[in-house]
């Protein structure tokens, strides 16, 4: 099967739902109740492994067991949003144009992305492709898209420029759709369940809502263990962190993957969007981040955990580090930027303060343990270890929350009792590379595909 097989194939069988009934929620909820009273035990267990330093130890995670109590009462009170009658005929009414900006991408991912968004329940009013100076020949993708956007009544554009970078394909995407009310940002590899778009305007119906984010998950997540557990991840990061952040309207990052603006969100901001600069270089990641910033400082951001798309995770290591190294540098810009420019009593500013906390005792921790444990040559007691082992399974729980049309129930079980594997990725690798992300932060080139697609849409077996 090639390009346009079960890889990126016809879109019509792939599809994501929540999964119900609702009693797994409640099981959910159970469990991370059980998990946050192993972490009060946690406090106990530094006492008998730390001794003396128990006291510091202590002083530093008990904030985190109250902001994990927090965090679960949050996300649990996420709600998809549903629009009332009236509301759902003026977000009918509304113009809504899907820039989709094109590097390198996979043609048989591009194709799929494309077809995805002529399946949609709610087509947008038109799709606008600017291929950034590709190395790949997409004349035939381009001519068949083109043909099948103008058989589906979707005006469509298709614009090649010489490479300068995803933001300034987005802008020359929006310049074509002067008139639209609503910009969708989408990646090239991102394939849209056919109910997505229509879910994503849903909590546009509140005028404060200045930009919504979909819930990301692996198109190709059984292509071996890295996407698998980049899955896990990040769909447990989205139903956790975001999830816990929507009910405040202070979701931080709109994924790129799928995301919708109010249009005046990029409009009032072209030339700072393209310019910006951090420490006097120009920054050309995290593009994702900085709409979402405009927009917080307009009004409100949430998240649509009813609007599922599938993206391309990275398959190898060294693409998957590359990718958390550039993802994670524009983070401490972008966190760098929150606490300047926004309000102090702001829930995003409140939230970023929180996470710098998060991390910082996280590791300081980690290292009082590992320090004590080299001193005496003792190793730490298990129920301490169990402690994050359980909260994170807890939380990791809700990955199961999503059903999908491509995978069975026993195959997202396999990939949930990876969550060891990933706790120990996680503090094993990952963090060393986001303090080290943080310390480089300068480096603000793309870093990765930048000698063709990365991941090709071969079959899955």
């Amino acid at each position: 099967m090639g390009a346009e097989g079960a890889g990126a194939g016809s879109t019509g069988a792939l599809t994501a739902r929540r999964r119900r009934p609702a009693a797994l929620l409640a099981v959910l909820a159970g469990l991370l109740v059980v998990a946050t009273v192993l972490a009060a035990y946690g406090l106990r267990a530094w006492g008998v492994a730390l001794g003396a330093e128990a006291r510091w130890a202590q002083w530093m995670w008990t904030p985190l067991a109250a902001a994990l109590v927090l965090q679960t009462a949050l996300y649990l009170a996420e709600r998809p949003v549903r629009a009332a009658p009236a509301q759902q005929r003026a977000l009918d009414r509304l113009e809504v144009a899907v820039l989709v900006p094109v590097f390198d991408e996979d043609p048989g991912y591009l194709r799929s992305a494309l077809a995805a968004l002529l399946e949609q329940t709610r087509r947008p009013q038109s799709v606008h492709v600017v291929d950034d100076g590709s190395t790949v020949d997409y004349r035939e993708v381009r001519a068949q898209w083109l043909r099948a956007a103008a058989a589906a009544g979707v005006r469509a554009s298709w614009q090649r420029q010489p490479n300068r970078g995803k933001r300034r394909a987005q802008v020359a995407a929006a310049r074509h759709c002067p008139g639209a009310d609503v910009l969708v940002t989408v990646d090239s590899d991102a394939h849209l369940d056919p109910h997505a778009l229509h879910e994503l305007l849903q909590p546009l119906a509140d005028p404060r809502v200045q930009a919504v984010a979909g819930v990301v998950v692996a198109h190709n997540n059984r292509r071996g263990p890295i996407s698998r557990i980049a899955d896990l991840w990040y769909v447990t990061n989205q139903l956790v962190d975001r999830s816990a952040l929507s009910p405040l309207g202070a979701v931080t990052v709109c994924s790129g993957s799928l995301a919708a603006y109010r249009a005046a969100v990029l409009t009032d901001h072209l030339e700072e969007y393209v310019t910006e600069r951090f420490a006097g270089r120009p920054v050309t990641f995290s593009d994702d981040s900085m709409l979402t910033f405009y927009a917080l400082r307009r009004g409100r951001v949430v998240q649509q955990p009813t609007a599922i798309v599938f993206s391309v995770m990275p398959e190898t290591v060294g693409h998957h580090l590359r990718q958390y190294l550039r993802w994670m540098r524009g983070s401490t810009i972008r966190s760098l930027w929150r606490v300047r420019y926004l309000p102090l009593h702001h829930p995003a500013f409140l939230a970023q303060v929180l996470r710098w906390y998060q991390h910082l005792a996280a590791t300081a921790a980690a290292a009082l343990l590992l320090g004590h444990s080299l001193r005496t040559g003792t190793p730490p007691p298990p129920a301490l270890l169990a402690v994050p082992l359980l909260v994170v399974s807890g939380q990791t729980l809700r990955y199961l929350t999503v059903r999908r049309s491509d995978q069975s129930l026993r195959s997202q079980l396999g990939t949930w009792a990876l969550t060891p594997l990933a706790v120990a990725w996680s503090w094993a690798v990952l963090r060393p590379v986001r303090w080290y992300a943080t310390a480089t932060c300068l480096r603000t080139g793309w870093g990765t595909r930048c000698n063709g697609p990365e991941v090709t849409a071969a079959p899955v077996r």
